[in-house]
């Protein structure tokens, strides 16, 4: 498609979009303001109208099928997870209209005034807790070997080689293959729950009861640590790593009270935590290239070096995942330090 007919088929989406918001807000003056974007092809758009406030979810059906989202926003609140209300939708045409939660986000909340940390973290375990109770439909997904896999690729693929410009030679490939291994056993060996994927602050809205949850269309059935080490080492947000040990602690105790697969050990579930987390940094950093490099979406790449800081911070409590601290000190860093240059 070419730069005119991509700007045509904006233009006739935005007028599809606003005609039936006015139909279901049985309001023909209302109007749309964008809300929020995200990496995949959703947008939200929060109206203006003489009623409530609420939000337009525009998936274009030919970009992203909306139908996942309503498969596990039902499944989901069945199981007692705060979710947005759905109010009225059309399928075919990839649009709903949903409660408005406000503006900032559990992150954004926080990053202004932490001293409810605490709290809000605590109601965040009550959500997770609820959404791991729930038996995974039949036909989820499982996040296994292939997962694990593609994952594994992004970060050499994208981040090392297309953003840094590393090539791996054998004694450094063989390293970095001999890390992923060991996180994939290990992810591959943790007992599984439904999980969410991207359980993190950005993806919770600060609402009572709540929080309530975004963001959940690509649930699978996954290792029982993935979803609390997300929610505590998130994208867009940094704790000191003792305030985070600890809260995994806290996740710990009141998972093990709710009859969730969490080893009797903490030690052994803080070390389940830390190589989990490990395995979602380096996915996510050739998440984050490749959303720069592929879709021309640049505003992730300023958070990077969070995900460094998330390495150094727990890979000398590792030494079975040292050749990954050789490839971070040696090559990674004066990579990035040659590119801020």
């Amino acid at each position: 498609m070419n730069d005119t007919s991509s700007s045509q088929a904006i233009t006739v989406r935005g007028t599809q979009r606003l005609q039936w918001a006015r139909a279901a807000l049985e309001d023909p003056q209302a109007s749309l303001e964008r809300a929020s974007i995200d990496a995949g092809q959703r947008s939200y758009w929060r109206t203006s109208s003489t009623g409530t406030p609420r939000i337009v979810m525009d998936s274009p059906p030919e970009l992203e099928d909306v139908r996942p989202w309503l498969h596990w926003h039902a499944v989901l609140a069945d199981g007692g997870v705060r979710l947005p209300q759905i109010l009225a939708r059309d399928v075919e045409a990839g649009l709903l209209l949903l409660e408005d939660l406000g503006q900032p986000t559990l992150a954004q909340t926080l990053a202004r005034d932490p001293s409810d940390a605490d709290a809000w973290i605590d109601a965040a375990i009550d959500q997770l807790l609820k959404l791991q109770a729930i038996t995974p439909p039949e036909g989820t997904s499982v996040f296994g070997e292939a997962l694990l896999q593609r994952d594994a690729g992004l970060f050499e693929e994208w981040f090392l080689r297309r953003h840094l410009g590393i090539t791996l030679d054998c004694d450094l490939s063989d390293g970095l293959e001999l890390v992923q291994r060991r996180l994939m056993d290990n992810a591959l060996s943790q007992r599984k729950v439904l999980t969410h994927r991207d359980f993190m602050p950005r993806n919770l809205m600060p609402v009572q009861p709540g929080p309530a949850v975004l963001d959940f269309q690509d649930c699978v059935i996954g290792p029982v640590a993935y979803d609390a080490v997300s929610m505590l080492k998130d994208a867009f947000l940094s704790w000191p790593l003792a305030r985070v040990d600890g809260w995994l602690l806290r996740y710990h105790t009141r998972a093990l009270a709710a009859g969730m697969p969490v080893p009797a050990s903490p030690q052994t579930f803080l070390r389940d935590a830390d190589w989990m987390g490990i395995q979602r940094h380096l996915k996510i950093l050739g998440i984050f290239c490749r959303l720069h490099y592929r879709d021309g979406k640049s505003q992730y790449l300023p958070d990077l070096p969070r995900f460094i800081t998330y390495l150094d911070e727990v890979l000398p409590r590792h030494p079975q995942l040292q050749p990954l601290q050789q490839l971070l000190d040696n090559h990674i860093r004066p990579a990035l330090q040659a590119r801020a240059a």
